[in-house]
């Protein structure tokens, strides 16, 4: 047939073809289709598959194709990812997405970077760790070995630990190589706490002392307590040490002078810590940058502004039980914003701003739960047995880890968390170093540590 003519023909069939019903025209496709050969049914399918699979991806613009990809989970997408070198493209430049991914998992989002593919791959390091958490590997352990006898306090900053032994020692060791840097003879301490010039201890022989960890020197020494001292703090720019006791006191002191400035009393149990911190809200007993200073006894936390005066009165005193048939565990947290604290039925978290209890968790396997973090994401607890990950957000478990047969106390001194700011968020940075020491009978230190990524 001549070309003029095959046209001719193509135009009256289509006239045709289009004045059909669909019915009619079906029948007509696959009578056609009966009588082509393989030349044809190949034609026909690869036009097909060009005219019935559009690549909605490639022919969206791109604003389109990003609010799309915000409606698909993660693990959606990453498939997706392999579908195409342009899938690969348009998903992993969708910022939104990967972003929304981490802070799903509990990760923290630097909103400053912008960079999609960053995200992308900050999330695929998450889950690997999330995946860590959820099958136990993500830490290991090791020991620390030099003391000869039990070491009863514990203190842990920026890669160092201190211990304090009834050896009559307090050392200084580099947790990422188990390495000892100061070892000085003191007195038996109950609690430690450091920095780069200075050690201060608290004891049982009632008083607490400043040590010189260069020369091992005793360079002050605060005597008053006419029981043990089991928690101390401080604060350079204040000049101010406190110090909570088994004589029911907690005491204030200079800490330049070591002169007793006031003796805060109201306490009816052992004062098994004391905690002296910024305020980061606003009330109106409070604002924020002033000094707060909380000390906790077996039933009561008490509230006091030392930042404002000595003589500062008790501004309220925080309670779970008023019949005291709840007890109180010698563990808390206090960031300026809320006090944490546990108990033998759950987690109490007070708002510091009203004193209101914001909410008590009581997950089921609580019954000996003993808090030793807690962040905006994540709550670091142990018993017996395991040390626990809480997802905040759900209340839920999310991964525990074995603990040895530790060496058991009830002021909760010989045991401490480690790093805390991935307890904010893991941001792919923060999971790494020492997560949570303990004392053993046989006088070493037990450390558990984040495992490197592979």
């Amino acid at each position: 047939m001549e070309r003029k003519e095959f046209e001719a023909w193509l135009d009256n069939l289509s006239v045709t073809f289009l004045s059909l019903v669909d019915l009619q025209k079906n029948e007509a496709l696959d009578h056609l289709i009966a009588l082509s050969g393989a030349a044809q049914l190949k034609h026909l399918s690869n036009n097909l598959e060009a005219l019935l699979k559009r690549d909605f991806l490639k022919l969206l613009p791109l604003e389109l194709s990003f609010y799309l990809l915000k409606w698909l989970d993660p693990q959606t997408l990453l498939t997706c990812c392999l579908v195409s070198k342009q899938w690969n493209k348009v998903i992993s430049a969708c910022l939104e997405v990967w972003q929304g991914a981490c802070r799903n998992l509990g990760w923290q989002i630097d909103d400053s970077l912008q960079e999609a593919l960053h995200w992308k791959k900050v999330y695929l390091k998450a889950i690997l760790r999330m995946k860590q958490l959820e099958n136990h590997q993500a830490f290991e352990t090791s020991s620390l070995i030099g003391h000869s006898a039990r070491v009863y306090a514990l203190y842990y900053k920026d890669g160092l630990l201190c211990t304090g032994s009834d050896d009559l020692s307090a050392k200084l060791w580099d947790v990422s190589t188990g390495q000892c840097i100061y070892g000085i003879q003191t007195h038996t301490c109950a609690a430690v706490k450091f920095d780069e010039q200075k050690l201060v201890t608290g004891s049982f022989d009632n008083t607490v002392a400043c040590w010189e960890w260069s020369s091992g020197a005793k360079t002050q020494h605060f005597r008053g307590h006419t029981g043990a001292v089991f928690s101390v703090d401080y604060n350079d720019e204040l000049d101010i040490l406190v110090s909570g006791s088994a004589d029911f006191t907690v005491k204030v002191w200079a800490l330049s002078t070591s002169f007793c400035l006031n003796t805060l009393t109201g306490h009816t149990e052992w004062v098994t810590k004391v905690v002296l911190q910024e305020s980061k809200v606003k009330s109106l007993m409070h604002s924020p940058g002033d000094y707060i200073l909380l000390s906790a006894d077996k039933y009561e936390i008490k509230i006091w502004p030392i930042g404002r005066e000595i003589n500062c009165k008790c501004l309220k005193t925080l309670t779970v039980s008023e019949d005291r048939s709840i007890s109180l565990q010698p563990r808390l947290h206090f960031d300026g914003k809320y006090i944490v604290c546990s108990s033998a039925i759950g987690l109490y978290q007070w708002d510091f701003a009203s004193y209101d209890i914001l909410r008590v968790i009581k997950p089921p396997e609580f019954a000996n739960l003993s808090l030793l973090g807690f962040g905006d994401i994540f709550a670091l607890l142990f018993d017996n047995h395991y040390l626990y990950i809480m997802d905040l957000r759900t209340e839920k478990t999310i991964s525990r880890w074995p603990l040895p047969e530790y060496r058991k106390s009830k002021r909760g001194s010989s045991f401490l968390a480690g790093e805390m700011a991935w307890l904010d968020g893991l941001d792919g940075e923060n999971d790494m170093g020492l997560v949570f020491a303990t004392s053993m009978p046989d006088h070493s230190i037990h450390l558990v540590l984040w495992k490197e990524h592979g």
